[in-house]
């Protein structure tokens, strides 16, 4: 037993909107990662409660997670959807890789630092963790690669360092357990997001796109309404300038870069294609075009999430079937740890 399986394992937080920065850094890419992976797609509810969450808009927000995984091509069949907190053994393996990572390791996660801010010391122990349960959910399916952004790419390399470490301490047990190459984790490989992997405020393009913008015109939310959509491009703040023929001509206009950006990842071409398109014209003309395609893009995506969360029921029956198929690879590795680690089981 050597090989391991060319598995990618992905995860999004039901604590929040999903938003146009969501779905063109990640979201998008899941359908079409299915032809090439073994794919598992998880809604990480235990990473939400580091943090407090209303129960039942928790609730809420696991189902629409998933609904918006399957509106955008996940096909349940084919790939593994569920709730993290359905099977068990994401929690014990965190606990197993809390006893791996070293205090120095979790001191340098700048994430940490972001998230708890200047009232560090009322964080959640959960929080200060996160990063050995991200590293539980994906060595849990012995994953191979993950597709990351920018804010992840850190967690990524503490779960490399955990797998390394936990090889490298029981080689011997690893052998015995029958994986002659004494690895028993693979060094997950990371996927790096294509082009608009920072989708910037629509009001203000030096920030990053945010569902908590005090501002809601700031925010493209997936589950917005064409209307919405619309009305939310036609108000992005611009500058009185057209738009220039060159990437050059952008440099020190963020918010025209933005849209740009925005333009050439939902029409899956370059930005300089679309200066050559829109080059000299004026946002009067631009942003309805961008508006338009956005419309087309996200609002079937939209009205799909929002049919399907009409049937609470049937999104949790996929949730739950997900839940088996995952439990079933989860719980396989889980014999191999408790032996490797020397439980009694």
């Amino acid at each position: 037993m050597t090989e391991f399986q060319n598995r990618l394992f992905s995860g999004v937080q039901p604590s929040g909107d999903l938003h146009l920065g969501n779905y063109l850094g990640a979201i998008r890419r899941f359908a079409p990662m299915q032809e090439q992976f073994d794919c598992i797609f998880c809604v990480v509810d235990m990473h939400a409660i580091t943090v407090w969450q209303e129960p039942e808009v928790l609730r809420h927000k696991i189902r629409e997670i998933a609904a918006t995984y399957m509106a955008t091509g996940v096909d349940p069949k084919k790939s593994i959807i569920f709730n993290q907190s359905q099977v068990l053994q994401h929690a014990e393996l965190a606990w197993v890789f809390n006893c791996v990572a070293r205090i120095g390791w979790m001191n340098r996660m700048t994430q940490f630092k972001d998230k708890a801010g200047k009232n560090r010391e009322n964080a959640s122990l959960g929080l200060y963790a996160y990063p050995s349960l991200m590293a539980a959910d994906i060595l849990l399916y012995r994953g191979t690669h993950v597709p990351v952004g920018d804010d992840q790419k850190q967690h990524l390399e503490l779960t490399r360092d955990i797998a390394q470490k936990f090889n490298n301490d029981f080689k011997k047990q690893i052998i015995e357990e029958g994986f002659e190459s004494g690895e028993f984790f693979p060094l997950t490989e990371p996927l790096i997001s294509g082009p608009a992997m920072r989708i910037m405020s629509l009001r203000d393009g030096s920030k990053k796109m945010s569902k908590s913008d005090p501002s809601e015109m700031a925010c493209l939310g997936l589950m917005d309404s064409a209307d919405e959509i619309a009305k939310k491009l036609r108000k992005a703040k611009t500058d009185p300038e057209p738009l220039p023929s060159e990437l050059d001509g952008l440099a020190e206009r963020p918010e025209a870069r933005n849209l740009v950006e925005i333009y050439a990842a939902l029409a899956n071409i370059s930005s300089e294609d679309v200066l050559k398109e829109y080059g000299g014209q004026g946002f009067g003309a631009f942003k309805p075009a961008l508006a338009e395609l956005a419309v087309e893009k996200l609002a079937p995506i939209s009205e799909e999430t929002k049919r399907m969360l009409a049937d609470p029921a049937e999104v949790d029956n996929i949730l739950r079937d997900g839940a088996d198929r995952a439990r079933e690879i989860a719980e396989e590795t889980m014999k191999h740890v408790r032996q490797i680690i020397g439980f009694v089981s």
